[in-house]
């Protein structure tokens, strides 16, 4: 089996709850500072992670790198609120929606949680850019696998 091969057969984490997926993740002591609370730019990491296991979860690439015009997702924008820290050791769940999808964009609405408590929200818009920094419409085959999971289906 080549490496091309094992990484399309690599499934996502987590699993979807309706249309949100849900990341179970742990706060590690890599994740906090020095009084043991998440370090407020790893809630963004967390959120990736939580973004990058949906698209898995969904069939959907994250780059195209070996293509003659190689391409990668990419965020435009984020918005992130922050309600209550985390601590060290906390068992946490990023629960990811994605919601309007136009030509060259998607949203994804975040929460992260840690049992009933929101820690934090997270508002992002993504899109495809090449290598040189020109964004892509988004292909139909990875609209196809989206529409299913939208929150609000717009095409």
């Amino acid at each position: 089996m080549t490496m091309v091969e094992v990484r399309t057969q690599v499934g996502g984490l987590g699993e979807f709850q309706g249309k949100t997926h849900v990341l179970p993740l742990r706060v590690y002591y890599e994740d906090t500072d020095l009084s043991g609370v998440v370090y407020h730019a790893n809630y963004l990491r967390f959120m990736e992670r939580g973004r990058t296991e949906f698209f898995r979860s969904a069939g959907i690439w994250l780059a195209k790198l070996h293509e003659p015009e190689p391409v990668a997702w990419t965020l435009r924008k984020a918005t992130v609120t922050y309600h209550r820290p985390a601590r060290l050791d906390d068992p946490l769940e990023v629960h990811s929606t994605f919601g309007e999808l136009t030509g060259a964009r998607v949203t994804a609405e975040q929460k992260v949680w840690c049992g009933s408590k929101l820690l934090v929200e997270g508002h992002i818009e993504a899109c495809l850019i090449t290598l040189s920094g020109k964004v892509r419409r988004i292909p139909a085959e990875v609209r196809e696998a989206l529409l299913p999971f939208l929150s609000e289906t717009n095409t």
